[in-house]
C-alpha cells in the first residue's frame, strides 16, 4: 500500500485512510491505494467484519473461564498482518486496523509524530509489542528482545510505560517482518505466529497422544500407594481423574492422589513430599496438549510450577525464560498452555517417576 498525502476529510467508502489528529483543527489523512500482490489480515477485540480474528483478553489458569474482564485493554482494532501472496509468503505486522468506513483514526492524544522524509507515523494507545525469538523457534531458541512496531510498520523500542506519549527509539536494523515463533502481545493477550514451514517441523497431535500413551505403557507408580498413574487422555484434560499423576513442584516427585501432608491449615496447597520431605505445591499433573508451543518432540518429563502442565525439557525451559508483558508495565514468565503466572526458582522442575516394582 502507498501513502498520499491530504489534507480533507476522507469520504470515499472504497478508500483506506489514516488520520493523524493534530490539533482541533488540523488532521493530516493518508491514503493507501490496494496492492493485487498483498492479502491483509485484521486482528482485534472488535467483532465488525473488518477483524478476521477475534481476540478477547486472556484469563490465566487460576480464575474460571466466565472470570469477567471488567476492562479490555486490547484495541478493537488492533493490528493487521500484510502478507506477500507470491513466495516466501513475508508477513509483516502493522499497529492499529483499519474500521468499518476503511479509517484508521489517531486521536489527539496518540503519540504520532511526521518522519525526516515527511511520512506520518503513530502508536497505538497500548501499543503492539513484538519479540522474535533469537535461533528460530527449535531447540535452540533463546528468548529475543520486546520491540513496540508503529502504524506504518516501523521497530521502536519499547516506551517507558505502555501508553506513555514519547515513544521509544527507532531500532533501524530491525524490521517488522514475522518470524516462526514471533510472539505478538495486544495488551491483554499474545499471540504465538507460527509459519506453515514452522509447524511442518513441530510435533503433531498423535505425536503428543503417543507420548502420553508411552508414559502410561511404563506404568508409572505412586511410591507410596503403589497404584499405578496415568496420564488422562487429553479429551479429559478439564477432569481429574482417579489414576492421574500428581506431583510435588517444589522436588518433583510423582505420587497418586493423597490426602496428608499438609503443613498448614492457611495454605491448603503447601505439602509435604513424603520422599523427600521437601514442602511445597501438591497438584494434579496435565499433558500441554498444544502441538504448537513445543519447540522439540522430546518426552514429558517437565512440569511447568505452579499449574502442573507437562511437556518436553527444552520446550518447558524456552516457555520459563520468556518474559511475557502482563498489564500495562509488567513482565513475567507464564505457561503457554494455561497463562498461568509460573513461579519457583527455574519456573519449571523436572519430574521424577517411579517405575512398576514387580
Amino acid at each position: 500500500m502507498s501513502n498520499v498525502y491530504d489534507f480533507k476529510a476522507i469520504s470515499c467508502k472504497g478508500q483506506h485512510s489514516i488520520s493523524y489528529t493534530l490539533s482541533r483543527n488540523q488532521t493530516v489523512v493518508v491514503e493507501y491505494a490496494h496492492d493485487k500482490d498483498m492479502d491483509m489480515f485484521q486482528v482485534g477485540r472488535s467483532t465488525e467484519s473488518p477483524i478476521d480474528f477475534v481476540v478477547t483478553d486472556t484469563v490465566s489458569g487460576g480464575q474460571p473461564d466466565d472470570a469477567q474482564i471488567t476492562q479490555s485493554t486490547i484495541s478493537r482494532f488492533a493490528c493487521r498482518i500484510v502478507c506477500d501472496r507470491s513466495e516466501p509468503y513475508t508477513a509483516r505486522i502493522f499497529a492499529a486496523g483499519f474500521d468499518s468506513s476503511k479509517n484508521i483514526f489517531l486521536g489527539e492524544k496518540a503519540a504520532k509524530w511526521k518522519n525526516p522524509d515527511g511520512h506520518m507515523d503513530g502508536l497505538t494507545t497500548n501499543g503492539v509489542l513484538v519479540m522474535h525469538p533469537r535461533g528460530g523457534f527449535t531447540e535452540e531458541s533463546q528468548p529475543g528482545v520486546w520491540r513496540e512496531i508503529s502504524v506504518c510498520g516501523d521497530v521502536y523500542t519499547l516506551r517507558e510505560t505502555r501508553s506513555a506519549q514519547q515513544r521509544g527509539k527507532l531500532v533501524e536494523s530491525e524490521t517488522n517482518v514475522l518470524q516462526d515463533g514471533s510472539l505478538i502481545d495486544l495488551c491483554g493477550a499474545t499471540l504465538l505466529w507460527r509459519t506453515a514451514d514452522g509447524l511442518f517441523h513441530t510435533p503433531t497431535q498423535k505425536h503428543i497422544e503417543a507420548l502420553r500413551q508411552e508414559i502410561n505403557a511404563a506404568r508409572p507408580q505412586c511410591p507410596v500407594g503403589l497404584n499405578t498413574l496415568a496420564f488422562p487422555s487429553i479429551n479429559r484434560k478439564e477432569v481429574v481423574e482417579e489414576k492421574q499423576p500428581w506431583a510435588y513442584l517444589s522436588c518433583g516427585h510423582v505420587h497418586g492422589y493423597h490426602n496428608w501432608g499438609h503443613r498448614s491449615d492457611t495454605e491448603a496447597n503447601e505439602r509435604e513430599c513424603p520422599m523427600c520431605r521437601t514442602v511445597g505445591p501438591y497438584v494434579p499433573l496435565w499433558l500441554g496438549c498444544e502441538a504448537g508451543f513445543y519447540v522439540d518432540a522430546g518426552p514429558p518429563t517437565h512440569a511447568f510450577t505452579p499449574c502442573g502442565h507437562v511437556c518436553s525439557e527444552k520446550s518447558a525451559k524456552y516457555w520459563s525464560q520468556i518474559p511475557l508483558p502482563h498489564g500495562t508495565h509488567a513482565f513475567h514468565a507464564a505457561c503457554p498452555f494455561c497463562a498461568t503466572q509460573l513461579v519457583g526458582e527455574q519456573n519449571c522442575i523436572k519430574l521424577i517417576f517411579q517405575g512398576p516394582v514387580d
